[in-house]
């Protein structure tokens, strides 16, 4: 970023935060704001004037200077000069970049043109409910005069981009008494001579409107509460929510795998309820921000709240197969030779009425965020049907944003994912030692884990140590009780959309002789590892086979299930058995696509929860050695000499949950650093 005027920088980042923080101002990532002032030519030491406005991709509510692009205004308006017509409006993204000033800073946006060409020294564009309420209203440019006089101006629906600027510009021009206009179909644009100016004059336009649709708009603007329709009591639609989303995300991951989000906010369940849902779920969003992440309109389960399970799984079924002809025939209505190819004809929002939203993305922000832009389209359509009828731009429009180049152009600078991004991860055990390790490298391959343990504050804060819900989640599971169970994979799959990654590595130890090991010893050790895996491989497998996407199931069993140690019956009779449930459930899951395979890890001391709760002081006076020196007890026995630590094993996981192996189940790999008595073969 080039020398700058730090006020007018600082002052337009703090205008930008506190709008961006409230979401009745605008969307996440929405909108963009402004401001020119003086900086100094590193070059020619003269003062030339500047415009810093917010880059593409970014958002207000955490925008920092980095965040900004630095033209120069001068350059800027010549623009003008040599802009070819409407017709080639896009040619002048490009010329966008002789325009800047200095290095570093973000990519100029597309509404990079609607804040420089206009004469005002801070502009703001924003994407708030009750402005957009207005802008697609059927009357939405009489309402304006309506609701605010002269001081903001209609403008009709344009495509963002230099005309658009042009636009803006001129009504600024000739409505001197003007503080801003509203966007048909899109949104709101605010202006001000000095920052704070500029930021009363936005919040003015979004409480003005928002104030006169509550003060005149219908009492019921999505009309009656349809009989049967209503939202299920909590507890029930929540275990509804929890059948149902395995299988809507394998709906919407036929193209390319998702992630979900599950949401049952009062707006939500009340759009869902009314006699309005259909025709106007039917219209689909209108502004771009919305429908680029929501797709132009949603899929709707037309069952009332009292049909079966099988009743809704089979109409989603039927309605999938509709939605996915009708997107075809969308595309193909408006796509010409210079088209991108279609993206995928699934849903990214899927409205299930009684139960909620279920929403869709490449990975948890992205689904979640596409949730919030559809609560965001709800209240517009609310507003819109309170003052008037809903009326968002038409599909050609949508389409021409949708497939637009430039917007190809943008997806095709996103990063390349992750080799486990859109990934559901489920690991037990995973407070602390082995399970820390697999959830921490899961993620850091862009997995969404669910970090499950019998302590549920210890899972929490493994969890957070992750990232934010996001990326992580911690639950608590007793893996003995299948209820327990049952109740954290629910969790799992309303937080992620479904399961596709099961760890089962919970598991404790005690190292005694037969004669010395109780009938509790044997009873609590075989119900944590040989029945909690067999419950947690069950529950994740219901889910797993309700998506359709396959999967993999995970044992970290131990050398001990293969070799004969003294002083742990108990542990490797386990052991073995867990083994053993590898290869009759890489058998019974594969026509499903689910990959069954085992770790057998052997001496892992540090870091591991087992070894620090006693099992190590015991292994060490079986084998006669201090505590401290165990690690390198078992390393000198190797073959390797090398201590083996959490995070191999986690490496182990890694490569038999990536894309290398994908056609490998039924495996045990020995993460031991070779121990010739426990040789598979």
């Amino acid at each position: 970023m080039s020398a700058s005027d730090p006020v007018t920088v600082d002052d337009l980042i703090s205008r930008s935060n506190r709008l961006g923080a409230d979401k009745k101002n605008t969307n996440y990532a929405g909108g963009n704001t402004s401001a020119k002032g003086p900086a100094t030519d590193p070059v020619t030491g003269e003062t030339v004037e500047l415009m810093w406005v917010k880059g593409s991709g970014g958002d207000l509510g955490t925008l920092t200077p980095a965040g900004l692009s630095a033209l120069r205004i001068d350059r800027l308006r010549a623009l003008t000069a040599v802009y070819p017509g409407i017709e080639r409006e896009d040619e002048m993204v490009a010329a966008l970049d002789y325009c800047l000033h200095g290095k570093g800073g973000a990519t100029p946006s597309i509404d990079t043109a609607m804040h420089g060409l206009v004469d005002a020294a801070h502009v703001d564009h924003l994407h708030p409910d009750s402005g957009i309420a207005i802008a697609t209203s059927a009357d939405g440019e009489a309402l304006t005069e309506t609701i605010f006089g002269g001081a903001v101006v209609w403008v009709p629906w344009r495509r963002p981009g230099f005309q658009l600027g042009l636009d803006i510009a001129a009504i600024k021009a000739e409505h001197p008494e003007a503080v801003g206009c509203i966007l048909g179909g899109h949104g709101i644009t605010a202006w001000g001579d000095t920052s704070e100016e500029c930021e009363r004059n936005s919040l003015w336009i979004i409480d003005t409107a928002a104030a006169y649709i509550a003060e005149h708009g219908r009492p019921q603007p999505f009309g009656a509460t349809v009989a049967g329709f209503e939202a299920l009591p909590e507890a029930d639609r929540h275990a509804r929510a929890a059948q149902l989303a395995p299988v809507i995300r394998g709906i919407a991951s036929h193209d390319k795998p998702m992630v979900g989000h599950y949401t049952d906010g009062a707006e939500v369940l009340d759009f869902l309820a009314s006699e309005k849902l259909a025709p106007l779920a039917e219209l689909g969003t209108s502004c771009p921000d919305h429908f680029l992440r929501t797709k132009v309109k949603p899929m709707v389960l037309d069952l009332p709240t009292t049909a079966t399970l099988d009743e809704q799984i089979a109409r989603l079924g039927e309605l999938h197969e509709a939605y996915r002809a009708d997107y075809r025939a969308y595309y193909e209505a408006h796509a010409d030779d210079a088209s991108p190819a279609m993206r995928g004809a699934d849903p990214l929002i899927v409205l299930v009425p009684g139960v909620g939203m279920f929403s869709f993305g490449a990975n948890k922000q992205t689904a979640r965020v596409a949730g919030e832009f559809y609560v965001n389209a709800i209240n517009v359509m609310r507003g819109a049907e309170s003052l008037s009828r809903y009326a968002p731009i038409s599909d050609a429009e949508k389409f021409r944003i949708e497939y637009w180049a430039l917007e190809e152009a943008k997806l095709q600078r996103l990063p390349k994912p992750k080799s486990h991004q859109g990934r559901i991860a489920f690991v037990t055990g995973a407070a602390s030692g082995i399970g820390k390790a697999i959830a921490t490298r899961l993620a850091a391959e862009g997995a969404c884990v669910v970090v499950a343990d019998l302590d549920l504050e210890k899972a929490q804060a493994a969890a957070a140590e992750l990232g934010n819900t996001d990326v992580a989640i911690g639950v608590a599971a007793n893996v003995a009780d299948a209820a327990a169970v049952q109740a954290a994979v629910d969790a799992a799959v309303l937080a992620f959309g479904g399961i596709d990654l099961v760890v089962n590595n919970a598991g404790l130890s005690l190292s005694k002789s037969l004669l010395d090991t109780t009938e509790q010893d044997w009873n609590l050790q075989h119900d944590v590892m040989a029945k909690g895996s067999f419950l947690v491989a069950q529950a994740a497998a219901r889910a797993m086979i309700a998506q359709g996407m396959g999967g993999d199931v995970i044992y970290i069993s131990s050398k001990n299930s293969v070799f004969a140690g003294p002083n742990n019956i108990a542990y490797s009779a386990t052991k073995a058995d867990q083994a053993h449930q590898v290869r009759l459930l890489a058998v019974e899951l594969g026509e499903h696509g689910i990959r069954v395979n085992g770790i057998n890890p052997d001496g892992v001391v540090r870091g591991s929860g087992i070894f620090a709760s006693g099992w190590g002081a015991n292994r060490a006076a079986t084998y006669g050695v201090d505590e401290e020196d165990l690690g390198q007890f078992y390393a000198n026995r190797t073959i390797l000499k090398r201590e083996v630590v959490p995070e191999n094993v986690a490496d182990a996981v890694y490569v038999l949950t990536g894309p290398e192996l994908t056609r490998t189940t039924g495996l045990h790999i020995p993460v031991d650093s070779g121990v010739a008595a426990a040789f598979l073969r």
